[in-house]
Order: structure tokens, then C-alpha cells, then sequence
């Protein structure tokens, strides 16, 4: 047991369906279903295969192998990796699927339906006023798209997600800007751009800024709003080697997520799969967006506990007076009432902070999908930089991504925040200035589109639909833009709502592990891997890949300024722009020869210089979040006795990718299907609710009706429910220092519609 106090919250109850740990013997069930099956020998194939994890971020594959992660540890695959091949390597959609089935058929799909559809294996178009997808030429998708693109440069714009190569992101990036645009979206704005923007101006980075060396000389992390567990199941093999070293693991997180409590690792078969390894030794659930509070607690905390590293703030940072100023001028009933987490378990986490040699501070969207989620951001940074766990190895500071390149396509400059460095080293190549307007990050996309500003949209991965919050109104603007083209390997919900007013084009890609040509990635912890050429298994498939679709369609757009495009089909030539444009990037230039993947220079800060003007750390004051939250009366319904408003947060389920889910059910939630509500016995009971009644859910921009109750170990005030389904309920309440939607804190009022049976 832990010599550390550890109060626990009264929010602890679990349904009486869910398992005990997370992980554990469903993971090994689930991959000799798959391994064993008819598609066990292409799955097998591709798990060996040279080249990154499809899934998450936290990164493994590549030249080491297709188990191994960077420092060579072996058998580094989850079922999220076998999950998403599993999909990749799906039969082709039937060539006359889309003769069969209408637009309206296909609006009627699920998200799992829908990417079960399979592989997409030739390009199709849907046209003004047609009902169905039909089958088109190349060339004629060349001339819509060279006539779509040529239009004021302003009015075109790309989108993208992480699944792509770092290639295709530095090409679409470089064709856009060429262009004269600007307006390079992606998804990453719906998730960790308030941490790029806050690490930005406190250390002068955008990334992590610990590698996986260095925490694994940690002996406690920090995990604010980050499911690990279901996202990144990896990490949980660090957080158990971390507890079996002594070290703590401090989880913060509304949800009391029985994977963060205890988890069983295939990685130690006997130690861990079956009996589970605990992980965290003390779990706060504060109340959802209210972690700026909490940190402040935690703070303050320090300062009374005397564990306040004076002298590193007064020489490596500047403006930490005013952190400590306000930590010690709020009062513990102040911070308490605004977190919902108690004085004594504030000051557990501040002991263990305190007394810990090294300390890493992790967190992913449960911190930035806010309002305040740039705030959120600085308060964990000043927390580290307060008790000097920062700048040393074993501590720092460590944002949690999910997609597995989502980092490289912000490295390549797929951003409307270029790098100063960058954008100068763009302007050499092209011989002129690029001193472009501001350009439009997704939620300015979709504002824009439905203002009627955008006629051209190219989608290079990702589902700008279904990620998006207020789905009709995201439907509405993408039905106002002209063209828009889709690059995808698989069929998608946002294929069959987003649909362009003139022309929308899919374009069939082939994936990671199929490419005909080499190409690299990033991980969240600054590791670029290398991808081995591959092969499709689609027979006579007709796809192409997106550096060779991006490259001949800016030949047809600029010829051949400012480089040889067809010659960038060789990508080893992009390579080489790459390593003369993107900082830190120099060794990519001869990975081609040397095969030698590596950590991008000037990023892991394990001494206190920072790249800041003053080469100190910024620490930035962080005012308290307003959470009042609105009445019955304020939705647009008569107001009922039996109704109630929560917090509600948007989540995923465990066998989900972003908008893609593998699974209707989420076992370790006990969530039976997709349209349930997660919710505190306690409050389900004030309003006379029993489990499996069903509710409508009542959001500013929608309902959802015969929502399920579910019982959960969900904090009181709060509640839960899937993404991307109930995102139709909400409009988008956003950051607007970098335009991240508030997810994890909608406002809505649920009320009974109907007893189900018991």
C-alpha cells in the first residue's frame, strides 16, 4: 500500500455489469478471434510489417519492427492496432454498391456500418441533384478538381487527419501555400490545439516534451483527462512498470474509469493479464471543466506544504510571483466548491507531486476540449514548473495525442500557426513573400463555409462531418461549398452527410502499410519511424496514393513551380525538402540510405533552457473557469418537474478511433449500445429515474429521444454519452484562442420520456 494519504471521492459506484479491470482477458479473446480467423494471415502480415501503428500516437512499429517501440522493447501491439488493420484489410465496397443503394440509404448508416462497408477500391462521385454515387474517370476528377482549386485562393481550403504520411501532409501543406492559401484545417483543432498553443508561448514548443526514455525514469504521472486505457494502451505498460518501481500514478478524470484503477497487461502475462496491475494510487474526479481550480489547488497546496522550488522559478522562469500571488489569495472553500474535490485530497496529490523525484504531467482532450482549455494547459505547466518537475530527465511535461501522425502534420506546417522558421524557409523556395491572410482552423472553416466563403475543400483523411460539433449546421455548410474531394480508404458518415453543392469525389487511397513508396510518421513523443513500400491486397483495385494524387494535382495546377511535382512522387525527393524546411528534421535526409529513424532534435527539454526570447519558461495566471450552468427553463421546451441539467461529456467508446467505432458497446462502462446516457445513481434518483429508463437528452442545438440511463461511476452533476452521434445536440462553444469546440462540458436537460420494463 501507499504510505501517501489517498482520500477517495464518493463517486466510486460501478454498474453491477462491468468488469473489475480494464483490459485483460477480452484483449486476448479479441485477438485470437482475429488472429485465428480466415483474415488471421493478412492481419499477421501486416502486424510484421516495417511500418507504424495506424492507431494511436503513442507510436510503435516501424524500422525496429512491427512490434517494437523505439528504445527496442518488444511486443508493443494493443487491440486498438489489431482493430484498426482489421478494418484496413476488409473486402472493397461491391463494385455495384453504390448503383444500389441511394444517398438517402446511406445517410440511414451507422458509423460502424458504415466502415464495414469495406475497403474503398474506385473513385465515385455524387453530383448536383443525384441521389447515388456513380463511377468516375480519372480524368475527369483531374479536370473538376484543376477547376475547383484555380478559384480565388482564399476560397479553397484542405482538411486533414493523422492517419496520413508525413509526406502527403508537407505536400498538401506546400500546395496550399503555393496556392496562396492559407486555410490548412485539420483535426487536431478539435482536440490538442490549446496545448500547441499554450506550450508554445511557455516554452516556445508545441509538442511533448519528455521522451519515452524519459519517463521511464519518472517515479509519478500525472494523467489528467485522458482515458489511456481505452486511447492508448500502450502507456498502461509504462504506468505498471512505473507502480512496480515504487512510483504513483495520480488520475484525474470526472469518469472513474476502471481501466485507470486496474488494468491487465498482455505485455506480463503472469503478473498482470488476469489478476490486473494497479494504476492509480490516488483518483480525484473533479468537477468536468474545472481543472484550472484544481491545479491552482494543487498550488497552493505546495506553497503550504513548503515543497515551492524557489530558487528554479527564480532562475529559469518569468512571472511565477503571479502564480504563486494567486494560488495563495484564493481560499480552499473557493477552490474546493469551483472543482468539487476536497482540501485533503488536493493536498494528497500536491504530497505525492511534492515528494516524488520525477514527475510527469500528462493529459489529453478531458483538459483542452473546454473553453478555458489553453488555461487548463497552463496550469498543469505551472504546476510542473512550481515544484521544479520540468527540464530534467524523468519530468516534465507530456500532452497525450491520438491519432498516430496527428504531430507530423503539424510539424510538415499543416496549421494556420506557421513557424516563423518555416514560413521563411517556404518563402526561399518560392521567391516571395507568404504573408498570407490568417486562414481558417475547422471551426472558421465551417463558419466560413456556411457564410457561403469557401467553393473548394480537399479532405485528406479524417471526417470533418461526424468531428464536428452541431451536425446540422456542419452538414449546412459543407452542402454550401462547390466542390469537395475526399481521400479515404473506407467509406465514412461525413462521405454520405457532407456532401458539396456541385461535386463530391472519394477518392480511394491506399493506406500506411500499402504504400508503393517509403514513408515516415511521427509519434507524440517526437519519434519519426520509417514506413516500408507495401502492397494492397485489393485485386484489381483501382487506388492511388496521396502523395501521388496530391502531386499530380499541383503539377496540373502550377506545372512545374516551385519544384518538379512529378518528381515528388519519388518520395524520398519530399524527404529532402522536408529535412531544408521543418526544424529538427535535418536527419530525414538521408534515412533513405541509412534506413536510421530518430527523435526530432530541439524538442526533449532536459535541461531548464526553453526557446523562449528570454530562454525562461512563461508562466502565465489562470483565472478560475465560470461553471454555472443554465436552468430548465433556459432550454427551448416547457420546463418539467422531473428534469435535470448536467454537464454532459462527449467520449468515446472503448473499440472506437475517433469517429470510427469498431464496437456498439462499451463493456467497462457497462453501456450496452451507443445510445446511452452515463449517469450518477444519485442524480438519476432525484428525478425519479430508475436504471434502463429512457430519457430525452435536450442540448442548444438538438435532442436525442429513448436515451438509455446507464449507472455509472460518473461524478454527481455529470454525465456521458458517445461521440460522434451526440454531437447533433450541440453548438460549438469553442476556445477562442485556438477554436477547440468544448466537448467534455455541453449543458444539457434531461428529462423521462418513457419507462422501459425491468
Amino acid at each position: 500500500m501507499d504510505s501517501n494519504p489517498q482520500p477517495q471521492p464518493p463517486f466510486n459506484e460501478t454498474n453491477e455489469n462491468t468488469p473489475e479491470i480494464g483490459g485483460g482477458l477480452p484483449v486476448i479473446e479479441y485477438w485470437a478471434k482475429h488472429t485465428l480467423s480466415p483474415e488471421g494471415p493478412k492481419l499477421w502480415k501486416t502486424l510484421f510489417h516495417k511500418s507504424a501503428c495506424l492507431s494511436c500516437s503513442w507510436g510503435t512499429g516501424g524500422q525496429k519492427g512491427g512490434f517494437t517501440n523505439e528504445v527496442g522493447e518488444k511486443l508493443q501491439r494493443c487491440m486498438k492496432s489489431v482493430e484498426a488493420i482489421s478494418a484496413e484489410i476488409q473486402p472493397p465496397v461491391p463494385v455495384h454498391f453504390f448503383d444500389s443503394y441511394t444517398i438517402t440509404d446511406l445517410q440511414q448508416l451507422s458509423s460502424m456500418e458504415a466502415d464495414r462497408l469495406g475497403r474503398l477500391s474506385f473513385p465515385v462521385i455524387r453530383r448536383a441533384g443525384s441521389d447515388h454515387y456513380e463511377r468516375i474517370s480519372w480524368d475527369e476528377i483531374y479536370t473538376i478538381a484543376t477547376a475547383a482549386f484555380l478559384q480565388p485562393p482564399e476560397r479553397v481550403a484542405s482538411y486533414s487527419s493523422g492517419r496520413g504520411s508525413n509526406e502527403a501532409a508537407f505536400l498538401l501543406q506546400l500546395l496550399l501555400r503555393t496556392l496562396g492559401s492559407n486555410n490548412l484545417a485539420d483535426c487536431s483543432d478539435l482536440c490538442h490545439a490549446p496545448s500547441t498553443t499554450a506550450l508554445k508561448e511557455m516554452f516556445g514548443t508545441n509538442t511533448s516534451i519528455v521522451s519515452l526514455e524519459s519517463l521511464k525514469q519518472a517515479d509519478c504521472v500525472v494523467l489528467a483527462g485522458s482515458n489511456s486505457a481505452y486511447n492508448h494502451p500502450r502507456l498502461m505498460n509504462e504506468l505498471i512498470k512505473l507502480r512496480d518501481r515504487g512510483g504513483k500514478v495520480i488520475v484525474i478524470n470526472p469518469v472513474m474509469e476502471i481501466g485507470l484503477v486496474k488494468f491487465g497487461s498482455p505485455a506480463f502475462p503472469i503478473k498482470s493479464l488476469i489478476p490486473g496491475s494497479e494504476i492509480a494510487s490516488l483518483y480525484l474526479q473533479p468537477i468536468p471543466g474545472s481543472d484550472v481550480a484544481l491545479f491552482v489547488g494543487i498550488q497552493k497546496a505546495l506553497i503550504e506544504q513548503g515543497f515551492v522550488q524557489y530558487d528554479f522559478l527564480q532562475a529559469h522562469t518569468q512571472g511565477w510571483e503571479a502564480i504563486l500571488e494567486q494560488a495563495r489569495s484564493l481560499s480552499w472553500e473557493t477552490i474546493a466548491a469551483t472543482c468539487g474535490v476536497s482540501q485533503p485530497e488536493i493536498a494528497a496529490a500536491a504530497t505525492i507531486i511534492g515528494t516524488s523525484k520525477g514527475v510527469v504531467f500528462g493529459w489529453a482532450m478531458g483538459i483542452t476540449q473546454h473553453t478555458n482549455g489553453v488555461d487548463n494547459v497552463y496550469s498543469i505547466a505551472n504546476t510542473a514548473l512550481i515544484s521544479g518537475q520540468i527540464a530534467r530527465m524523468g519530468a516534465g511535461v507530456m500532452p497525450v495525442r491520438g491519432h498516430s501522425n496527428v504531430q507530423g502534420f503539424g510539424s510538415m506546417g499543416v496549421t494556420v500557426k506557421l513557424k516563423e522558421e518555416i514560413k521563411q524557409a517556404l518563402e526561399k523556395l518560392l521567391g516571395r513573400s507568404l504573408s498570407l491572410p490568417k486562414g481558417y482552423h475547422t471551426r472558421d472553416l465551417i463558419e466560413a463555409a456556411q457564410a457561403g466563403k469557401v467553393d473548394s475543400l480537399i479532405c485528406v483523411g479524417g471526417n470533418i462531418y461526424g468531428a464536428n460539433p452541431d451536425s446540422a449546421q456542419a452538414k449546412r455548410a459543407l452542402g454550401n461549398i462547390d466542390t469537395i474531394i475526399y481521400l479515404a480508404t473506407k467509406p465514412n458518415i461525413g462521405h454520405f452527410h457532407g456532401l458539396a453543392k456541385t461535386h463530391t469525389i472519394i477518392i480511394p487511397v491506399l493506406n500506411r502499410f500499402e504504400n508503393p513508396h517509403k514513408t515516415t510518421v511521427e509519434s507524440g513523443n517526437n519519434f519519426v519511424r520509417l514506413n516500408d513500400e507495401g502492397k494492397t491486397h485489393l485485386k484489381n483495385a483501382d487506388l492511388i496514393s496521396e502523395v501521388e494524387f496530391l502531386t499530380e494535382l499541383a503539377h496540373r495546377l502550377l506545372g512545374n513551380y516551385p519544384v518538379e511535382w512529378r518528381k515528388l512522387q519519388d518520395t524520398r525527393y519530399v524527404r529532402q525538402l522536408i529535412a531544408t524546411t521543418i526544424p529538427g528534421y535535418e536527419k530525414i535526409a538521408t534515412i533513405d540510405d541509412t534506413s536510421e529513424e530518430f527523435t526530432i532534435s530541439g524538442r526533449i527539454v532536459t535541461e531548464p533552457h526553453f526557446k523562449t526570447p528570454s530562454g525562461k519558461a512563461k508562466m502565465l495566471t489562470t483565472p478560475l473557469p465560470n461553471l454555472a450552468l443554465p436552468q430548465p427553463q433556459d432550454f427551448d421546451i416547457d420546463p418539467r418537474a422531473n428534469s435535470l441539467v448536467l454537464a454532459l461529456m462527449t467520449g468515446r467508446s472503448y473499440s472506437q478511433h475517433n469517429t470510427v467505432v469498431y464496437k456498439i458497446d462499451d463493456q467497462y462502462r457497462g453501456m450496452p449500445h451507443r445510445h446511452c446516457i452515463l449517469m450518477n445513481r444519485l442524480d438519476a434518483e432525484k428525478i425519479g429515474l430508475a436504471e434502463h429508463d429512457r430519457v430525452t437528452v435536450q442540448g442548444d442545438a438538438d435532442k436525442l429521444e429513448n436515451v438509455e440511463v446507464i449507472y455509472g461511476a460518473v461524478r454527481e452533476g455529470a454525465a456521458l454519452m458517445f461521440y460522434p452521434e451526440v454531437n447533433v445536440i450541440f453548438k460549438a462553444r469553442t476556445e477562442t484562442r485556438c477554436g477547440t469546440p468544448a466537448y467534455k462540458r455541453v449543458p444539457v436537460l434531461v428529462y423521462a420520456k418513457q419507462r422501459s420494463p425491468h
